[in-house]
């Protein structure tokens, strides 16, 4: 497989003759490790039991990471086998596991009363700052939900980390199978073979890595995610008592008044509010939705929760989340180094694309603005794009909306893919386009932004 221009991406480098160690692990103590995307290693369970941000793993299967941070819990006691060397590695007795699990069970029993009742489970949204957790929360309720016979609905509203799909998108998708221990949440159909069931997600376009960036096409997304959630939850009686849990970005969890945090618990009728690492966000919450149900008696009761941050929660700069969206985009177009693909290469005519942009938008911080500002109202949510070579190494989004929609309505249709631009010929009127399979390219709008980065030659 050849590297690709700008993207930088050819055949995985295999390393030979690495180190192998042993860990036990005594009962309820979790062993933490880093690796980064220039090294990797294999972990191994050799005798007991053992999970990986709740999914269970079988003894004697090798699971290979690179990129990761993450950690091996064990509640019996195990042993791990590990080729290779982490950039961390130490084990730890001071879990908040115990009160994770509490959650856990807390939420089952919600979903046992709405099965009794015929009515609808646990509407969880999980808020804190930035490298609270709570990506990794979610995982583990997932995962505890999963392997009760739960059908999960998880919502990412967070547009820096893709679910399913790459940054600059907000996602949902109902889990009835296994977590993808190595790839976190696992793989869509257009991201090619997986080692588990794949995954079928609502997929919508932000384009932007806050959402202060612009609040008004946010909060547009959110009503008509919480719109298709709604509806797929009411499409089965298991998905519908098992619920849902809302993933956010961190910045809204910074400020008062909370204003995205108010419209997400209001467009999907959020019943339990988790809040995570941070106690005056956990007072604020419970002052204002306790002030809220006591102006009107027939306001449904918001339960807050606060958790623990885990120890084993890292900050991630800016230069590793980087690498992050690098790789995400990486293993779209070229799979996982164990199930590669063979992207595809196509030449299109210029009168065959209709590209749209994201205007770009000031990076405002809301403590500064007004509440309820959205962002210059004077701005078009979409702009036509002229085909020009500063479209070279961007990664488009290819909507389901028709060429003929309006802007307002191509900006709530869900995402059918992306293709990545490797040229654009002003002469020939041609650009050449990476796709992740092979196909015709559909005749529908595509979008465009300054995010995810693009990935410049070096």
């Amino acid at each position: 497989m050849s590297a690709v221009p700008g993207l930088q991406l050819g055949p995985e480098h295999v390393e030979e003759d690495v180190k192998t160690s042993t860990h036990e692990l005594a009962a309820e103590t979790e062993w933490r490790f880093e690796v980064p995307f220039s090294s990797n290693i294999e972990i191994k369970l050799i005798r007991g039991t053992a999970e990986i941000f709740g999914t269970e793993i079988p003894i004697g299967h090798a699971y290979s990471f690179s990129g990761y941070k993450g950690a091996i819990w064990t509640w019996y006691g195990c042993t791990i086998e590990v080729k290779g060397i982490p950039s961390v590695d130490y084990t730890s007795e001071e879990t908040p596991m115990g009160t994770y699990t509490n959650a856990h069970f807390a939420l089952q029993r919600l979903r046992g009363q709405a099965q009794e009742q015929n009515s609808s489970g646990p509407r969880v949204l999980i808020v804190g700052p930035d490298d609270a957790g709570k990506t990794t929360l979610i995982k583990m309720l997932t995962s505890y939900g999963q392997r009760l016979g739960e059908r999960v609905t998880v919502v990412n509203m967070n547009p820096k980390e893709g679910l399913l799909s790459l940054p600059g998108t907000l996602t949902a998708a109902t889990f009835s199978t296994i977590l993808d221990v190595e790839d976190g949440w696992g793989s869509s159909p257009t991201t090619g073979p997986s080692g588990v069931p794949v995954k079928v997600p609502l997929v919508y376009y932000l384009g932007l890595e806050h959402p202060e960036q612009n609040t008004k096409l946010y909060k547009k997304i959110v009503s008509r995610m919480a719109l298709a959630v709604n509806s797929r939850l009411s499409e089965s009686d298991q998905c519908k008592s098992s619920g849902c849990i809302i993933d956010t970005p961190g910045s809204i969890s910074t400020t008062a008044p909370y204003e995205l945090i108010q419209h997400i618990v209001a467009e999907f009728s959020v019943n339990v509010i988790i809040s995570l690492g941070s106690e005056r966000l956990y007072s604020d919450l419970v002052k204002k939705f306790e002030t809220e149900r006591s102006k009107s008696s027939t306001a449904e009761k918001i339960t807050v929760i606060k958790l623990a941050k885990s120890g084993g929660v890292v900050d991630r700069d800016a230069n590793y989340m980087k690498e992050v969206r690098h790789d995400q985009v990486k293993r779209y177009f070229y799979g996982e180094p164990k199930r590669p693909l063979s992207p595809y290469t196509m030449t299109v005519d210029f009168d065959q694309l209709q590209i749209y942009k994201l205007p770009e938008q000031d990076n405002l911080n809301l403590s500064f603005m007004p509440v309820g500002y959205e962002g210059d109202l004077n701005k078009p949510i979409l702009e036509k794009q002229a085909i020009t070579p500063l479209l070279t190494n961007a990664v488009a989004a290819i909507l389901h909306a028709r060429l003929n929609d309006s802007v307002e309505d191509m900006v709530i249709s869900t995402v059918m893919g992306f293709v990545y631009i490797l040229e654009v010929d002003e002469k020939k009127k041609k650009v050449k386009l990476l796709a992740p399979i092979m196909g015709r390219l559909p005749a529908r709008p595509m979008v465009t932004s300054s995010f995810p980065e693009v990935i410049l030659n070096t």
